[in-house]
Order: C-alpha cells, then structure tokens, then sequence
C-alpha cells in the first residue's frame, strides 16, 4: 500500500532566490517526485538538497519533527524552514499518520519518553518496555524502528545508519524489507548506506543529477565507492603527503 503518492517544490513560487533553501540549485529544476514503491531513497552528497527536501514533505504532510530548543545564534534565517509552504503532496487515499527520524534529534524524542514514561510506564510498552535511554545508541534506536514501523503510516528518514554500526545496518535492512512487504507502511529515506541502498525494490533518486532523477543501484556513488575501495583498499586512496 502505498500513502504518499507525489510530492512537487513549486519553486516558481518562490519569494526569493538568494536564501536558503531557496538557493538550492537543485529545487530550480526538481522534477515532481513519485512514489510508486513502499520504499524510496533520496541519495546525493552533503548538500545536495536531498535532507532539505525530506524534511520539508514532512512538514507539508503535517508529520511532526522533534527538535531542541535552540540557544543563541549569530545569525537566524527566517526561511529556514520555510519550503513546506512551496511543497505539494498527493496522497493515495487521504493523509496518514506518521513520523520523522533524524539520529541529531533522537535523544530528543527519548528524553521527552521517558518524561511521559515517568507519569504512565506503559508508554514503555511500545518501545520494548525499556527506557530508550538504558540502551545503547544503535540498540535504542532499533526498538525504535521496531515498535514504530509495527504501525500503519508514513515513515521519513534522514541518514538513519549514522549511529549503527554495519552489522545493524543489515538488521534495518531486514526490518525494512519485512515491514515493507507487510502492505501498511510506506517510507522515504535518505541515506549514504549502501547497505540499506541495497532494499529489493526500492527507488532511488539521485540529487547529484540536474534535474533529480532515478538511478539504479549499481550506478549510485555509494555503490561504486565502497567497491571500488572493498576491492582494493591500498590503491582505492592516494594517502600520499
């Protein structure tokens, strides 16, 4: 079952073009985006777009983002997270709940949890029945995945291997594939992996391209550098001073 079916930056629409995100060099030709799998990955290098993008679907799609409250700043940017007001989004079959990950805001989500827990310890039920904050990163983040992907709805991802260690890449690989094939849940994930990458399935949309555009597997860099390197670690790196 697919939820969120398509999702358009109207940068036309724009108020300005010399801000961020406005300046984005990608969002001048960004295709409207389909989704037609249960799984999709928007890859591309750091700052590319691909996060900024991710983050304003969620906004339009009124899922919720934890984020910490911020402390002094040099300098605010009052469109930074302005882009969900030029996004449009076509849904299958009406909205969906869902949730937005990113690992810099986890421990955010888990403090607020064991704030909820400590009035009603059964909130702990749904995440294994341990304090997140008991576990270790790559650990808690798991039962995260686990409880929540148990639910029907729309899941956005930004970089979720950053805390897990290869081994545990394979387990959310696995995680995802299952739940994916289960009918009820539907995800858009950004990622460098080439582990979770390698989903059966999965679309993947390239923001290194002008204009974004679906790539196979074997063609994205994180494939070919990770080859490339496996196959020859010496020679893969000029390591010369």
């Amino acid at each position: 079952m697919l939820h969120l079916t398509r999702a358009q930056v109207r940068s036309e629409l724009f108020p300005l073009r010399d801000r961020y995100p406005y300046a984005l060099p990608v969002l001048d030709a960004l295709p409207a985006l389909a989704f037609t799998t249960p799984v999709t990955f928007f890859v591309g290098e750091n700052g590319s777009g691909k996060s900024t993008v991710l983050e304003a679907i969620a906004r339009r799609c009124n899922i919720p983002i934890w984020a910490q409250q911020e402390g002094g700043r040099v300098e605010r940017n009052p469109h930074e997270h302005q882009l969900a007001a030029f996004t449009e989004v076509t849904w299958a079959d009406g909205p969906v709940p869902g949730s937005y990950f990113a690992a810099q805001i986890f421990r955010e989500f888990a403090l607020a949890l064991d704030d909820f827990a400590a009035a009603d310890p059964g909130q702990l039920h749904y995440f294994g029945g341990h304090s997140l904050l008991t576990l270790s990163h790559g650990q808690s983040l798991m039962a995260y995945f686990r409880a929540r992907y148990a639910r029907r709805g729309l899941y956005l991802l930004d970089e979720p291997e950053t805390a897990l260690s290869p081994a545990t890449q394979v387990a959310l690989l696995r995680l995802l594939h299952e739940v994916a094939g289960q009918g009820h849940a539907q995800f858009v994930i950004c990622s460098h992996s080439p582990i979770l990458l390698a989903c059966p399935g999965a679309r993947i949309y390239s923001f290194d391209h002008a204009p974004v555009q679906e790539i196979a597997y074997p063609d994205t860099a994180q494939f070919r550098v990770y080859r490339e390197f496996m196959a020859d670690p010496a020679g893969a790196v000029d390591l010369t001073p």
